[in-house]
């Protein structure tokens, strides 16, 4: 099975030529990709958010991510494939998350940048497991140098509270830094928004042990821009390769009430936004883009308003495709399974 195409639909702007072209114009199904482009992958997920005693909902969320973003304009010629949804229907959290991580070291191997649209921040295993997968399959002799930049809330490194569950939305960053420990690898893991209201002190302690990065989210306002950026940006010096997570609960809830638990304080969405364009601009030391991977995490459509939480997550797409320097590579080809779940 195949992405269903006839999400992508919007207006059509014919007397301006390919510069009037709208993202539903653009994107191709990954089963026609012939150069190295963005790769939408779906990941419709509840069960991790059910785990976690949130509210469920966000299993609709990628395809109205899709839907929002179908009728913004495309700015840049860059290739944009879609390559259907990951879907968990059977409460069985690791073989989604496997799929996930399956589809994505496939995409990045063929050199493709992978945006994954969730779906509970359950998503954040999947993908981490994703780049992990390449970087082994690399074979390279040092372990890789990943930074880890969430936008969120939350710290999300609770302990798995019963083993037979292997996880949930709440614990993504901890299995990360498990990972690491038995791999040997550094976990560089930086919390942009996190609250104070919103974590205990054992997932500050917890997160002070594991010598993450954190910004709150009473710190992050217009007059202290300038000095954030830089220590967002001396974070991201340390690091050689980039996985960026938006959890769309890190806004307050007035801009962004369809999520599983929503802020009363958050982070104001320009800040946000001016943050994301810091890492998705990052280069290395050849000037290539850092970023290898990107998603948003926790849009829950049945608590949105006039669908405008799900428009910040596709402008989120749209700024993350728009500001990325994507190199050239040489064309492969890409296949996936699709679900139909709206």
């Amino acid at each position: 099975m195949t992405v269903d195409m006839k999400i992508w639909s919007g207006r059509v702007d014919d007397e301006d030529g390919d510069l009037g072209q709208r993202f539903h114009q653009r994107v191709q199904s990954a089963e026609t990709a012939d150069e190295p482009g963005i790769m939408l992958i779906g990941f419709a997920c509840d069960e991790g958010v059910s785990r976690n005693k949130g509210r469920t909902g966000a299993y609709a969320g990628p395809n109205k991510i899709r839907r929002a973003l179908a009728n913004l304009p495309s700015h840049k010629a860059v290739p944009l494939y879609d390559v259907g949804n990951v879907c968990c229907d059977d409460h069985d959290l690791c073989k989604a998350q496997k799929q996930l991580a399956d589809t994505i070291s496939a995409a990045i191997k063929q050199k493709h940048i992978p945006i994954v649209l969730g779906g509970g921040h359950e998503v954040a295993w999947g993908s981490f497991q994703g780049l992990a997968n390449h970087f082994q399959q690399k074979g390279h002799h040092s372990p890789p140098n990943i930074g880890i930049i969430n936008f969120d809330a939350h710290f999300d490194l609770r302990t798995p509270h019963n083993e037979s569950l292997h996880g949930s939305s709440g614990t993504p960053f901890a299995q990360i830094a498990e990972f690491c420990t038995n791999h040997h690898w550094p976990f560089h893991y930086a919390c942009i928004g996190v609250s104070r209201t919103s974590n205990t002190q054992a997932l500050f302690d917890k997160a002070s042990a594991l010598s993450v990065f954190s910004i709150e989210d009473t710190e992050l306002h217009t007059e202290s821009r300038f000095a954030l950026r830089e220590k967002l940006r001396s974070f991201i010096d340390r690091v050689d390769a980039i996985y960026l997570t938006i959890d769309l609960d890190v806004l307050p809830a007035a801009v962004a009430p369809g999520v599983s638990a929503p802020a009363t304080h958050g982070v104001d969405y320009p800040t946000i936004e001016l943050l994301v364009r810091d890492v998705v601009q990052a280069k290395d030391e050849r000037n290539n883009s850092k970023l290898k991977l990107a998603d948003i995490a926790e849009l829950n459509p049945r608590f949105d308003i006039d669908d405008q939480t799900a428009r910040i997550a596709a402008r989120l797409v749209w700024t993350i495709t728009n500001y990325i320097d994507h190199q050239k590579h040489q064309p492969l080809s890409l296949k996936n399974k699709e679900c139909h779940h709206d």
